[in-house]
């Protein structure tokens, strides 16, 4: 696994970002010396080898550190959710041109039964069952660089519906299981109405059984978004005029790949990878179904599905729907393959800092230490490239109106159905 490496220099840059964070994210802590352990904290998720553990960072033969950074973790009842937001709104000051907000899951595999939110499910990123916890991460993501902002930790039934565990837990009577796809929309419709951000779109991959519902409660908040789908996915096209009676309904590949004959070519370059790729686009307008049953049904939200194919692929590989109507193909899939740059940041810098490797047993302190491993994150991030980002990674050359500018910038779009995405 890369992991990244801070140069010798970044040492003293990195704690000046440490005792800036503190004075910048953690003013709602109420206490110093809570400030001050968070700041012990920090400096061992950023300089502490190995597994980021509380014994670990508390080195050897530190006791009382230790029992000190267990209660300011795992018992101390200060609110993550104020810190968090401090972090957006600064880094979507300190970014340069920040895109979306992409979600990230995170699986977390377990030998035991005792973390929260462990259980035996099955996770698509993995492919089979496994005992493990459930996780996703918000990231604030520019072509340079991805930043986790905002966390949730899915909750499996036993978790909520029996009480001792609940109890044991710390689980606030507040919180009921649902999806991580579930947990992942309603923490951006939390983050969209309160924490006062510029809206973006979010890009995350959703399911087929779930794309109608997460349709549904974005459009309701008028945020856009660029979901990845199956190539399966059911979609309902055409109605329109004499030679396109209808409408109908094909799998997403299908579609996409009738209209081969019209794909648009787009150069650009991988993140983390040298050298140029080529992608071949093509998009349809379609609609979805409600989510859920309705006496009244809601206004249709008007959508396009976009499909690429590899340079020499025989079928298209990957498809997308998108509520973002006015920007051109290769701006829309440069959005989407930013999914690509959080990955990469996921693992040379956030895995480093610590993110998997909280082993205590309540809510509150695995939110707390997801909250830290954050800061940190952006600290080592920001410590490791110094101020100047390295060049964005957009499209380089194409054919006619389909390439984005190289720097990545755009013109205010329009969705589908014609609203300025602010």
């Amino acid at each position: 696994m890369a992991r990244l490496v801070l140069p010798e220099e970044s040492g003293k840059e990195i704690s000046e970002l440490i005792d800036v964070a503190i004075s910048l994210f953690f003013e709602s802590l109420p206490r110093r010396d809570q400030r001050n352990w968070a700041r012990v904290y920090l400096n061992g998720l950023v300089r502490t080898g190995g597994k980021k553990t509380i014994r670990n960072i508390a080195g050897a033969g530190a006791g009382s550190v230790e029992q000190s950074l267990q209660q300011f973790i795992s018992k101390s009842p200060w609110e993550w959710a104020p810190v968090r937001r401090s972090l957006a709104q600064h880094l979507e000051r300190a970014v340069r041109r920040p895109l979306a907000w992409v979600v990230q899951p995170m699986v977390i595999e377990k030998a035991g039964d005792r973390s929260v939110g462990v259980g035996r499910q099955f996770v698509p990123q993995l492919g089979r069952t496994a005992n493990c916890q459930q996780a996703g991460g918000i990231w604030l993501v520019s072509g340079d660089a991805g930043f986790p902002v905002e966390w949730t930790l899915t909750l499996p039934r036993p978790w909520t519906a029996e009480l001792p565990r609940r109890r044991r837990a710390g689980i606030p009577d507040t919180a009921r299981s649902l999806t991580p796809a579930q947990d992942a929309v309603h923490a951006v419709q939390r983050m969209a109405a309160t924490w006062q951000l510029h809206r973006r779109p979010v890009v995350m991959e959703v399911s087929n059984a779930e794309l109608a519902q997460c349709v549904e409660s974005f459009a309701l908040q008028d945020i856009p978004f660029v979901f990845k789908v199956d190539g399966t996915l059911p979609v309902s096209f055409g109605g329109a005029g004499r030679q396109k009676p209808g409408p109908h309904t094909a799998p997403a590949r299908e579609l996409i790949d009738s209209l081969r004959a019209r794909r648009r070519a787009v150069e650009w370059t991988r993140h983390g990878r040298a050298g140029e790729a080529v992608a071949l686009l093509a998009s349809a307008a379609v609609s979805a179904a409600s989510g859920e049953e309705r006496l009244v049904p809601a206004p249709p939200t008007p959508l396009l599905l976009v499909g690429a194919w590899a340079e020499t692929a025989p079928l298209p590989s990957e498809f997308w729907i998108t509520n973002i109507g006015d920007r051109p193909l290769a701006q829309l899939f440069l959005l989407a393959k930013l999914a690509d740059r959080v990955a990469l940041d996921f693992t040379e810098v956030c895995e480093p800092a610590g993110i998997r490797d909280f082993e205590g047993r309540s809510f509150r302190g695995w939110h707390h230490h997801a909250t830290l491993a954050s800061v940190a994150h952006a600290a080592m991030l920001i410590g490791a490239r110094g101020r100047e980002p390295e060049p964005y990674p957009g499209p380089v050359r194409g054919t006619r109106p389909v390439v984005a500018r190289a720097d990545g910038r755009a013109a205010a779009p329009r969705r589908a159905g014609g609203t300025k995405v602010p």
